[in-house]
């Protein structure tokens, strides 16, 4: 079939000058110095929803680019694409990942097609582009066309989600390192508070003592297996499925396309990139975005675990807790002087809480693949990526704003651990179940300590009392020192590009 050039029509003013363009449904007038073209702007017409651009998720333009800079570079090593064009497009393509054109791509997240718009947009722009490298005018399509050249053995049922897959990655990074600065910031924190004991609590009543150290550990435990998670998911997302085209039948693509688009992949970003086994159960396979998304749920989850129990250790000062002072970031009222909540604990709690809708969409989104395609991967990537970019920024703003500032009230601390009546059970070996369940009974009962119940009602000697009462002894009855454990070597493993 011939390829057709685009008309380019000049008009009064330099900035209203369009070219004529064409598809299967007619003519359109788009912008000449427009890099998009006609598919663009059927796109920009049709889905006028939310005003959030694809632009707004840098991450997924650049992996484009990178996928369509692997597929060309393939089909140039097949003799499918003649060296000039294929360098054109190449440069391209390495533009946009060095972050130029972004403003190239204005079609909005929430659209139908199964991310046909966005493929559209990327093929057009990387043409259009391209053409200017190579001395001709925009819309020049008989020289390099958007679908015949750029798309070249490809489809956006595979080319999206490799780019979706790809731009993942890059989000687990910054992620990462957010989880893993909150992890460290918590770990400083319980180190400074290795011998300073309190209570810990279950079901919200006393239970027997802790230190201040081992509670804020555990929060950086939490981060420590979510970061693990993280680094999990990276051999998943690289399994990709180029070549597979439409439905994972590999039509309009050379047999031996996939092999060298995979191939090219994996050594252009320095990732384990693999095809997938069954081309056509991994074009409707969403498994891996259900992974992600649990995963960066589960961390919102910790997250929230977190800021709850400071908001509860902070509360007061008379009538809380008071074990804990969050730093005083503003006023907290507007009518009771002197009043300051825990506003960064309760922002981070807000931000868990769209994450856990990100979950929900992505739980559907991916439940609704209908026979050999889920229609459905826009929503996923801009759910996910939203998510994660505000998790992200959510655990900076924890951890500066409010674990690095962190002070305990020591005193008001070991008070707890000294007075519980559960301290009891460290007795129960020495005097049984009954007897020190009395103890604590009447310890509770008369306000007074469990040290000084027992020293009256039982023949244990003072030095052995105080021994099997010491609450940094009880604390420590596993060893804890809450001392981070240094990793040396590992990690997750980064790209050889910044995409």
């Amino acid at each position: 079939m011939a390829r057709h050039a685009t008309k380019v029509t000049r008009k009064t003013h330099r900035d209203t000058a369009t070219r004529t363009e064409h598809d299967c449904i007619g003519t359109f007038e788009v912008p000449a110095k427009a890099y998009w073209g006609i598919h663009t702007a059927r796109a920009l017409e049709n889905f006028q929803v939310s005003n959030i651009p694809d632009s707004t998720h840098p991450q997924l333009i650049k992996a484009y680019a990178t996928v369509k800079k692997a597929c060309v570079t393939a089909n140039e090593e097949l003799g499918l694409i003649p060296g000039v064009q294929a360098g054109a497009i190449r440069q391209a393509c390495m533009e946009i990942e060095n972050g130029r054109w972004m403003n190239q791509f204005p079609v909005d997240v929430f659209q139908g097609g199964a991310g046909t718009s966005t493929n559209m947009n990327v093929n057009e722009v990387i043409a259009n582009r391209a053409l200017e490298l190579a001395g001709h005018s925009k819309g020049d399509y008989e020289f390099i066309h958007p679908n015949d050249d750029v798309n070249k053995s490809q489809s956006t049922n595979d080319t999206y989600p490799a780019a979706c897959k790809l731009a993942l990655i890059d989000a687990l990074g910054p992620l990462a390192q957010s989880a893993d600065k909150l992890a460290h910031a918590f770990h400083r924190l319980a180190d400074r508070h290795i011998n300073d004991v309190t209570v810990g609590r279950t079901q919200l009543q006393d239970a027997v003592p802790m230190t201040y150290g081992q509670e804020f550990h555990a929060f950086a435990s939490f981060l420590k297996s979510d970061v693990a998670a993280f680094e999990a998911l990276v051999p998943r997302l690289a399994v990709l499925n180029l070549g597979a085209t439409a439905i994972g039948t590999g039509i309009c693509a050379n047999p031996e396309f996939r092999t060298s688009a995979i191939r090219h992949l994996a050594q252009m970003t320095g990732l384990p990139i693999t095809a997938a086994p069954d081309p056509i159960a991994a074009v409707t396979d969403m498994s891996v975005y259900v992974a992600v998304s649990s995963a960066v749920k589960n961390l919102a989850i910790h997250l929230k675990k977190a800021a709850d129990d400071l908001r509860l250790l902070n509360s007061g000062p008379q009538a809380g807790f008071n074990d804990i002072n969050v730093p005083a970031r503003q006023a907290g009222s507007s009518i009771m002087p002197g009043k300051v909540n825990p506003v960064v604990p309760e922002c981070v709690n807000q931000c868990v809480f769209s994450v856990f809708g990100m979950d929900t969409t992505v739980q559907w989104a991916c439940a609704e693949g209908q026979l050999q395609l889920n229609a459905f991967d826009p929503v996923i990537i801009h759910a996910l990526l939203s998510g994660m970019e505000l998790i992200s920024r959510a655990m900076d703003v924890f951890r500066d704003e409010c674990v690095n500032g962190i002070t305990i009230n020591a005193e008001v601390g070991r008070r707890y651990a000294e007075s519980t009546p559960s301290i009891a059970a460290s007795l129960n070996e020495a005097l049984g179940y009954e007897d020190a369940m009395m103890i604590a009974k009447e310890a509770e009962s008369s306000g007074r300590t469990v040290r000084e119940v027992a020293g009256e009602r039982t023949s244990i000697p003072a030095e052995k009392l105080d021994e099997l009462l010491d609450p940094i002894a009880l604390s420590r009855r596993l060893g804890q020192t809450c001392r981070e454990r240094k990793q040396r070597g590992g990690g997750r493993r980064q790209s050889k590009q910044s995409r």
